[in-house]
């Protein structure tokens, strides 16, 4: 078992995601952080451990299940409130134009940067999980919008509190204008803030009204018709790394995450086996 600073371990990028500047997954152990300020809002949970910080002259924390949203431009600082560290994953929203959350928000977030949600917490979860794989980008957005509709509920509790706030809206027209946005662009794709301007919705309704209209995401929607192109042409033929590239999958990888989720089977595996049943009916 590692210690001490060979235990630290951090990994950082920034996403093709419209609103998030970057993500950061980190262990610490020792590591303190001095009093520092960030020009985006720091979006974090703790997997392991826990978290102490100051801000606003105030001491908080992040206990298991704590979603924690730290306003930009307010100093802060942190460390490990428990000898054994604490596993942490942030996301830094950019604090203007793609951000979920504006500078009004700043006064509500500083006075109470700790939120005990479940809800939450389990959306920025899945949005981590969205943004660790290459080729997911629109499911990324959709769950951001999502989380992003949460925060602004938790910041404004008396909309949070609305039972009307809760009703579901559903919206054909907005359903099927992206339906139809989709279908023209199967290849090629477009970015949710593309189609919340083209279908003039916000992202957040946009995805929701898609998905009470047709029972599926916008993401799975379209991952669903590339991978009904890729079925014919791996049929053709084309080799697999081709195939990705004519169905507007990110790479050979992507291709077989989405194609083996859907079809159950390995796109070269499922390739080898129509050329067997095509080999058999020829007798």
């Amino acid at each position: 078992m590692p210690s001490g600073r060979d235990s630290e371990r951090i990994t950082a990028w920034k996403p093709r995601v419209p609103g998030i500047a970057e993500v950061f997954h980190a262990h610490f152990t020792r590591h303190a952080y001095p009093m520092h300020v960030h020009d985006t809002w720091t979006l974090l949970i703790v997997d392991e451990g826990a978290v102490r910080y100051d801000l606003e002259r105030h001491e908080h924390g992040t206990p298991l299940g704590t979603v924690s949203l730290l306003p930009p431009h307010v100093p802060h600082n942190g460390q490990a409130a428990t000898p054994e560290g604490f596993r942490k994953r942030v996301l830094y929203l950019d604090a203007a134009g793609d951000g979920p959350l504006g500078p009004s928000f700043i006064g509500a977030a500083a006075d109470s940067p700790d939120l005990v949600d479940p809800l939450l917490r389990r959306r920025i979860g899945q949005l981590h999980g969205a943004l660790a794989q290459p080729g997911d980008e629109l499911e990324a957005e959709a769950r951001l919008a999502f989380v992003g509709e949460r925060l602004r509920e938790r910041l404004r509790p008396a909309l949070a509190e609305s039972p009307e706030r809760h009703k579901p809206v559903p919206d054909r027209r907005v359903a099927a204008s992206l339906r139809e946005l989709l279908d023209a662009r199967v290849t090629e794709g477009v970015d949710l803030k593309e189609a919340s301007g083209l279908v003039h919705a916000h992202p957040a309704h946009l995805v929701r009204s898609f998905g009470a209209a047709y029972g599926i995401a916008p993401h799975q929607y379209l991952m669903s018709r590339r991978v009904d192109r890729a079925r014919g042409l791996l049929l053709g033929g084309q080799a697999p790394v081709e195939v990705a590239e004519a169905c507007g999958f990110y790479d050979q990888a992507h291709l077989s995450r989405c194609f083996k989720r859907v079809v159950g089977v390995p796109p070269g595996r499922y390739a080898r086996g129509g050329r067997r049943d095509v080999a058999v009916g020829r007798g």
